[in-house]
């Protein structure tokens, strides 16, 4: 692979001094705006949230993003140091739960839709397989054999502007779904099958629908 033009001159930003020299530090309410504990408010905004996107890392620091969906009040509020956040069916992958057996320390963001502030949630993670809260997580019949508890460290609210520069909850700003490559044709682009996109979106369309629960 060749090395494009753009990236070869790029230069490199290599201490936090030089990159506070283009950055200069945040007034001290920013800085420390962090709190080690879940406060009255955020567990308002925890328990309306009906995503949240989750960070792990592994043994040799590969950082792995998961989408985490389920009804408004899902993720439940166990005291005001403690989430606990069921684990839905997937693709059986695990790379979130494993790299947890690893390295507990996770990170999560709790996104509402139309609301264009997230919260940020960071602490020590660990999974379970049993706990009284488990049929507080029943959704549609359905009790989740696993659960992720986090034990926060750090919690603090995330400001509206990337939201608002990406126009994301605009639906005027939204691209025409027929030119975003669908999920079969993103398949067939990364794995090389010849299997025809038809294919590969019945059965990912068939799976989503049967194995939310």
């Amino acid at each position: 692979m060749s090395v494009d033009q753009n990236t070869s001159r790029m230069t490199p930003v290599t201490s936090e001094e030089e990159l506070r020299e283009i950055v200069k530090s945040p007034p001290k309410a920013i800085a420390e705006k962090a709190i080690d504990h879940i406060d009255p408010q955020s567990r308002l905004f925890i328990e309306a949230s009906p995503f949240l996107l989750l960070a792990t890392v592994d043994d040799e620091g590969n950082v792995d993003v998961s989408p985490r969906g389920d009804p408004p009040g899902s993720v439940l509020v166990l005291d005001d140091r403690t989430l606990a956040i069921a684990d839905r069916r997937g693709n059986r992958r695990l790379d979130s739960m494993r790299n947890i057996l690893r390295r507990p320390k996770v990170a999560t963001l709790f996104v509402v839709p139309g609301v264009s502030e997230t919260l940020r949630v960071n602490g020590h993670a660990v999974i379970v397989r049993d706990a009284p809260f488990f049929e507080r997580m029943t959704v549609q019949g359905s009790t989740p054999q696993l659960a992720i508890v986090l034990t926060v460290e750090e919690l603090f609210l995330h400001c509206a502007k990337a939201f608002l520069r990406s126009s994301l909850w605009n639906p005027q700003s939204w691209p025409d779904r027929a030119t975003i490559p669908s999920a079969g044709r993103l398949v067939k682009s990364q794995t090389g099958s010849r299997i025809p996109e038809s294919v590969f979106n019945a059965g990912l369309n068939l799976d989503a629908r049967r194995n939310q629960y």
